[in-house]
């Protein structure tokens, strides 16, 4: 199997603190790498490095591991700039205009909604996101729900059956028939296709007793739980989401003391989505009392055309960092081994030997400059599983 060595690396961010200089991130300076098909083979100091097939030098710049981005919702249609417009002009957010989407999306064809989450897939990867999770929710009849998933399997394994999103207009007057046909049909032909089952369990969402059903239901057909909650107000999301052993509960922006207590020590990542908050003008999250608590820590995008239509880690980093108190290694360990502990992965998010070749080379002598150039190019090569799929200018 062909051997590929990365010298010239100005600081290597392992993710592992048992290497380099012991902290969380496991920097090693002055370092080199050995890609062996798509996994790390090596990792260590340049002057210690084994001989490989082929050569390639860094040049000093910084290599990081892949993004992994934990939340998306990129298979879609139509945009809602509109709706963001107005949000800017005072409008409050309540998660009313996913509704538009749903319209858009039903009446785009499998092929239309290919290209398009093509477009957005190939955006993420240049910026650095080497692994993607993909939820559906913008069908919500069965026929749609399993269309939207069956082109999110075509980008990753990662994809998340969310037919509770909201309640369509179809069923607002019989809320009981939408959870019933969620948790019977819809889930029967979705769960093939899909590894999480997911509800927006929040305002304009479902309430506490309909994500129990949707969530049992789930988990009863082999799904494992995720789950958005506390965007809007504070909820039932995290006690939900503890009671499941959800992998991760999203967005975390009204947290009470007693659920940053629940999560502490329960194994659910709380997995922060800053491009959301910006973008709607709602407020952050307190990422510095959970990180002070112990709690796991993940950032993702929220790629959506209504609340974050951000397909940029960079930029989450940076929000991370400026307005939710993180610094520039725990947002970026976050945006790493975080989202990979949001997925039930250890094989993505660092840079250690059985590790998958994600890398990603910043045009940078350190990872600060993810945050402190937030509108930079700060990234110059990505190669996932092994293969160089964008190379330095």
């Amino acid at each position: 199997m062909k051997t590929t060595l990365i010298t010239g690396i100005g600081e290597l961010v392992t993710g592992d603190a048992s290497l380099g200089d012991g902290s969380a991130l496991g920097i090693v300076r002055d370092a080199a790498l050995v890609i062996e098909g798509e996994r790390i083979a090596w990792v260590g100091a340049e002057g210690a490095a084994p001989a490989a097939d082929a050569r390639v030098d860094a040049a000093g710049r910084a290599v990081v591991p892949g993004f992994v981005d934990s939340h998306t919702h990129l298979v879609f249609a139509g945009e809602r700039s509109a709706e963001f417009a107005a949000r800017m002009a005072g409008e409050p957010y309540t998660g009313g205009g996913i509704m538009t989407t749903v319209a858009a999306t039903r009446a785009a064809s499998a092929d239309e909604l290919r290209t398009h989450t093509r477009r957005l897939a190939d955006e993420t990867l240049l910026l650095g996101t080497t692994t993607v999770e993909i939820k559906s929710g913008y069908g919500l009849t069965v026929a749609d729900e399993l269309k939207l998933l069956e082109v999110a399997a075509e980008f990753t394994p990662e994809t998340t059956f969310l037919g509770a999103h909201v309640v369509p207009a179809e069923y607002v007057d019989d809320r009981a028939a939408f959870v019933a046909l969620v948790t019977g049909e819809m889930l029967e032909v979705c769960a093939p296709l899909a590894r999480w089952i997911d509800v927006f369990c929040d305002t304009g969402g479902f309430d506490e007793d309909e994500t129990r059903a949707v969530l049992s239901a789930g988990v009863a057909a082999g799904l494992m739980p995720r789950l958005h909650g506390n965007q809007l107000e504070h909820g039932p999301g995290v006690r939900l989401a503890v009671e499941f052993s959800a992998a991760s509960i999203d967005h975390c922006a009204y947290l009470t003391r007693e659920d940053i207590d629940a999560l502490r020590g329960s194994g659910v990542v709380a997995t922060l989505l800053p491009g959301a908050d910006f973008s709607t003008r709602g407020p952050y999250p307190d990422a510095r009392a959970l990180l002070d608590a112990g709690v796991r820590v993940a950032l993702a995008t929220d790629c959506n055309p209504g609340s974050s239509y951000v397909t940029s880690m960079p930029l989450v980093i940076a929000l991370a960092v400026r307005e939710m108190g993180m610094t520039p290694a725990e947002a970026l360990l976050a945006a790493t081994a975080g989202g990979a502990a949001a997925l039930r992965r250890d094989d993505i998010g660092r840079l250690t030997p059985g590790a998958a070749a994600d890398i990603v080379l910043l045009d940078a002598p350190n990872h600060i400059h993810l945050a402190y150039r937030p509108a930079g190019r700060v990234v110059a090569e990505v190669w996932r599983r092994g293969v160089r799929v964008r190379a330095a200018r």
